[in-house]
C-alpha cells in the first residue's frame, strides 16, 4: 500500500514539474507552492490536518470538492493527496444518504439550540420517494455542523491510529546527518 501511494505521489509530482507547465508563467505561480515536498510525504501532523480539511470539504454541497480540498491543504501546509482522497467520502452513491442525514441533523440542531430561521418557514426541500422534508436552513446547518464535527474528529482519529502503528524511527534530515558527521 505504501509503495502504491509513493508511486502515485511521484507520478503526480513529476507531472506538475513537466516543462510544458513550467513554460506558462500563470501556471507556475499556481503550481509553485505544490513543489514543497513536505506536502506530499505523510506524517502524523500533515495527515491529521489533511483529513480534517478533506472531510470538511466532503460535506460541502459544491462541485469540485477535491480541488477545494487541495487548495486548502496547500494553504494549511497539510498533505495534499490525503486531503483530496478523503473527499471521496461523498461520492455519487453516498451523497443522497448524506444529504438526508445532514437535513435530519440540521433540524435536530436547530430545534435543540433554537436557531431562528432567517427566511420564511414554508421553504421545504422535498425528496421524491422519501417521506422527509426539510427547510433549506436545516440543510445548511446540517452540512456545516457535520463538516465541523468530522474535521474535529479527524485529529484524534489520526493520532489514535498512529499510536498503535509501529514506530519506524524519526525522519533523519540532512541537517541531522551533517550534525552527526561533524560530531564524530
Amino acid at each position: 500500500m505504501k509503495r502504491r501511494y509513493l508511486r502515485m505521489v511521484r507520478r503526480t509530482y513529476r507531472y506538475l514539474r513537466h516543462p510544458h507547465i513550467r513554460k506558462r508563467p500563470w501556471l507556475v505561480t499556481l503550481t509553485k507552492p505544490l513543489f514543497e515536498r513536505d506536502l506530499w510525504h505523510p506524517c502524523r501532523n500533515t495527515v491529521a490536518g489533511a483529513l480534517s480539511i478533506g472531510l470538511f470539504c466532503a460535506m460541502l454541497p459544491v462541485p469540485f470538492q477535491m480541488l477545494l480540498a487541495g487548495l486548502a491543504s496547500v494553504r494549511a501546509k497539510a498533505n495534499i493527496p490525503i486531503a483530496m482522497s478523503s473527499c471521496f467520502v461523498s461520492n455519487p452513491l453516498t451523497h443522497p444518504p448524506l444529504i438526508l442525514l445532514q437535513i435530519k441533523f440540521g433540524h435536530w440542531i436547530r430545534t435543540f439550540v433554537e436557531i431562528p430561521l432567517p427566511f420564511d418557514k414554508e421553504g421545504h426541500i422535498p425528496f421524491p420517494g422519501v417521506d422527509i422534508t426539510g427547510s433549506p436552513a436545516d440543510f445548511v446547518v446540517g452540512f456545516l455542523a457535520m463538516g465541523v464535527i468530522l474535521s474535529i474528529l479527524a485529529y484524534p482519529l489520526v493520532y489514535g491510529v498512529s499510536a498503535f502503528l509501529p514506530n519506524r524511527g524519526r525522519k533523519v534530515t540532512s541537517a541531522m546527518r551533517r550534525a552527526r558527521k561533524s560530531s564524530h
